[in-house]
């Protein structure tokens, strides 16, 4: 790590109130005492404590730029344990754009993305497991993957992490002790011993990796598939489900033909919605073009919720869709029965072999609207979602790192079933610890660092 003095605009690049322009490095106060003055004119900044605000003005040479207030955080008490300080102007680009080029002309560079979170974790600030949960609650859409971000954030996996690698390197170093002395350590009834070690890091790992399936859902969201054929309501479901009219209602089937893509968020899930054309038998071009998009992402989806017209009786068009989404996870909705339904349930329940749920809905009138969330929670997150300590895996790599753990803690039980020597043991324990480490960031390469924080944005 170089030791250049960065800087950025750590607030979003629109109007606002308040914009952030920080600088991390040794040279942070020396270069923001080159621009800033007290009320009363003077340069000062150096002799400040520690953890103050200051208010002033920025200056480029006589000419004021801005009325601002300036955040100072020495070494080693700061978010990146070096020199930090936050200028806080007015939240317009113009002025924050003239401060950042200040601040750059008077030494400092433009700060990489997630190059600030980066010189946290080298200088051992936080571990990879906490500055990726950083980006995480930035991008949190929905109430529980900001509580799961939060609790990453606070160290909870990473303490997890650390008690199941000291367990496994206190059964390394066990065996190697031994095996260079074997007349003061003996190993006799160890396999036993070591086999209910193994199996509760196995548990405790399989748990966590078993929690990515879910992670998924949690920080990318549902996709989540509205078909059905013409005129039952798909466009009016998307409407109230985002709260405003994105889609055109009409009585006209057939009104929408290509695939319309939104995000909502629900309380505790967030679906990637996707209305698409209604699915029939059709001679016109672009309406069939609609259709097929509708059959393709059908195909690929996580959830689709398959609308029917609870006014009518099943038709052969539905039984269609029906055949095309059987086996994958559907809700069934039965729409309009602020009206008089005549379709029969049971007829439907019969055409589902698999796992499926039924609603009764009115899209127009918001009836039964509230009971979907609940029943996508229990399609996806097995009822366990309200859990308060629950904590879900959302990285990939993460989840990669587990896995290999969990395959490393087999192969040392299938050992010790198959009666070979101690020192295999420790070879795949070994491949354990290292395998646990790479989720902390004590057992990983320059270029996957580099890698983790380009994802980053800009300023943080």
């Amino acid at each position: 790590m170089d030791n250049n003095t960065i800087a950025a605009i750590s607030t979003a690049l629109s109007e606002g109130g308040i914009g952030i322009i920080r600088l991390s490095g040794d040279d942070s106060i020396v270069i923001a005492d080159k621009i800033f003055k007290t009320k009363k004119g003077e340069r000062k900044l150096l002799s400040f404590s520690s953890h103050t605000i200051h208010y002033g003005f920025i200056y480029d040479g006589d000419e004021i730029i801005d009325e601002v207030m300036v955040s100072i955080m020495k070494a080693p008490n700061s978010f990146t344990r070096e020199n930090v300080v936050e200028i806080n102007c007015h939240g317009g680009i113009l002025v924050c754009k003239k401060i950042l080029n200040l601040v750059l002309s008077n030494g400092a560079r433009l700060a990489e993305p997630g190059e600030f979170t980066k010189r946290a974790f080298l200088n051992g600030r936080i571990d990879l497991s906490k500055a990726e949960a950083v980006m995480d609650v930035i991008s949190s859409q929905s109430e529980l993957a900001l509580k799961n971000s939060l609790r990453q954030l606070e160290g909870r996996l990473y303490e997890k992490i650390k008690e199941l690698r000291d367990k496994t390197i206190y059964e390394i170093a066990f065996i190697e002790s031994a095996l260079d002395d074997p007349e003061h350590i003996s190993l006799d009834g160890y396999p036993e011993r070591l086999t209910e070690t193994v199996s509760y890091l196995l548990k405790e790992v399989t748990s966590l990796y078993e929690s990515s399936k879910k992670g998924k859902f949690v920080k990318e969201g549902i996709n989540t598939v509205i078909v059905g054929k013409p005129n039952v309501g798909k466009s009016s479901l998307l409407n109230v489900l985002l709260g405003f009219e994105r889609a055109i209602v009409t009585d006209v089937e057939g009104t929408t033909r290509d695939t319309i893509e939104e995000h909502v968020t629900l309380k505790n899930v967030s679906l990637n919605l996707y209305d698409t054309a209604g699915i029939r038998d059709t001679e016109d071009y672009v309406e069939n073009i609609g259709v097929e998009r509708a059959k393709k992402y059908a195909d690929t989806a996580d959830l689709i919720l398959f609308m029917l017209d609870g006014t009518r009786p099943l038709t052969e068009e539905d039984e269609q869709i029906i055949d095309l989404i059987k086996n994958k996870n559907v809700i069934v909705l039965l729409n309009k029965i602020d009206k008089d339904c005549i379709i029969d349930k049971e007829d439907i329940r019969k055409k589902f072999s698999g796992e499926y749920a039924l609603l009764e809905i009115s899209a127009k009138e918001s009836i039964g609207i509230d009971s979907l969330e609940k029943v996508i929670e229990e399609m996806f997150m097995e009822g366990t979602i309200s859990s308060k300590d629950e904590m879900y895996i959302t990285n990939i790599r993460q989840a990669e790192a587990l896995l290999s753990a969990k395959n490393s803690y087999e192969l040392v039980l299938n050992s010790i079933n198959d009666g070979l020597p101690e020192d295999f043991y420790s070879i795949d324990l070994m491949n354990a610890y290292s395998s646990l480490g790479r989720i902390i960031g004590e057992d990983v390469d320059d270029d996957l660092v580099n890698e983790i924080f380009t994802k980053f944005c800009m300023g943080k």
